[in-house]
């Protein structure tokens, strides 16, 4: 099992009706380094600072999630968990075929 898997995941809406499920310590750095350079402040750079820090050791795992859920919270892009993922729902069965 990889130690930097959260024990939570963070729902981050990243586009109208796209929620991204930032996981791991690699799903929060990927998020904060594909940032738009123009939207990044000093949340940002904190953020992404911890985030490399809980990488190399010397920040605990749940202070980077706790940092990326901040951010995400004081951008306006945190979202609760999806009640029903979309592999939770079962297919009707034939697929939407009409048998001859």
């Amino acid at each position: 099992m990889n130690s930097k898997v959260f024990d939570r995941p963070v729902y981050i809406l990243e586009r109208k009706e796209l929620v991204r499920e930032v996981t791991c310590l690699d799903d929060a750095i990927d998020l904060l380094e594909e940032w738009p350079q123009h939207d990044r402040d000093l949340v940002h750079d904190a953020t992404l600072k911890i985030c490399y820090m809980a990488w190399d050791g010397h920040k605990p795992l749940k202070v980077a999630r706790d940092a990326i859920r901040s951010f995400a919270k004081r951008k306006g892009i945190l979202v609760k968990a999806p009640s029903v993922q979309p592999w939770m729902i079962k297919p009707g069965s034939g697929g939407g075929r009409i048998m001859a």
